[in-house]
């Protein structure tokens, strides 16, 4: 009968054993602190939206004259030192235009002429460029600007440092939070990135007429942000 006990008791004394260190282990808790980080860096890049509009009785009409507008701004872009591969049509439009004094409340208005519209976007990466650019384009036709934009070329170095300050920033509410609350930070038991965010400096965000070149060209600051989640073990 003794042999028949021995597991049992041993079992039974295991299972208190386990019980035992509960309370251990429910002294520790889980912090989640959030960590941000911003790099400002002064742009080396600009994106123009560039364009021309032209009207005429016939779509046809409208499409060739838009054309040949286009035709001579590329080419002045081309002069202006502005390669291919950075030149790309963004929009290409073809909207009639109606004669509202043919609207009777039955039928549809009268089409009276075609506005044709193409854009394309400039890739300029001397930003001593801009003013060149826009220069010639108005020259040769280009009335129409869809926007303008300065970033970063390579944005990965300025991204690498925002990390390392989320990180950072993650770290010291860590730390301030254990102080504060008087328990103990523990090892990092989890992290993940959130997120990153560019914040392109804009110019012109809407469509408008170029009436004159020679405008004053501000490029400012490109801000980078990184955001990271941080739980840390911690005891009492």
């Amino acid at each position: 009968m003794t042999r028949r006990l021995a597991k049992p008791i041993a079992l039974l004394v295991l299972t208190l054993g386990s019980l035992a260190a509960l309370p251990a282990l429910a002294q520790e808790r889980l912090m989640t602190v959030t960590g941000q980080g911003m790099v400002a860096a002064v742009p080396d890049i600009a994106y123009i939206s560039i364009g021309v509009s032209q009207q005429a009785g016939t779509a046809a009409e409208a499409m060739a004259a838009m054309s040949a507008g286009m035709q001579a701004v590329m080419a002045q872009l081309a002069a202006a030192g502005i390669a291919p591969i950075d030149i790309q049509t963004g929009q290409l439009l073809l909207d009639p235009v109606y004669d509202d004094r043919s609207y009777d409340g039955n039928s549809l208005p009268t089409v009276s002429a075609y506005i044709a519209t193409t854009m394309v976007d400039v890739r300029v990466r001397d930003l001593a460029l801009i003013g060149t650019v826009l220069d010639a384009a108005v020259q040769d036709g280009a009335n129409r600007l869809g926007g303008i934009r300065f970033d970063l070329a390579d944005p990965a170095p300025a991204m690498e440092e925002a990390r390392r300050r989320a990180v950072a920033d993650g770290q010291g509410k860590a730390a301030l939070f254990a102080e504060a609350s008087g328990v103990t930070l523990g090892a990092l038991v989890t992290f993940t990135e959130l997120g990153q965010y560019s914040d392109p400096q804009p110019m012109f965000n809407d469509r408008m007429v170029l009436e004159q070149s020679g405008v004053p060209i501000a490029g400012g600051e490109v801000t980078l942000q990184a955001t990271v989640s941080m739980v840390y073990a911690v005891t009492e």
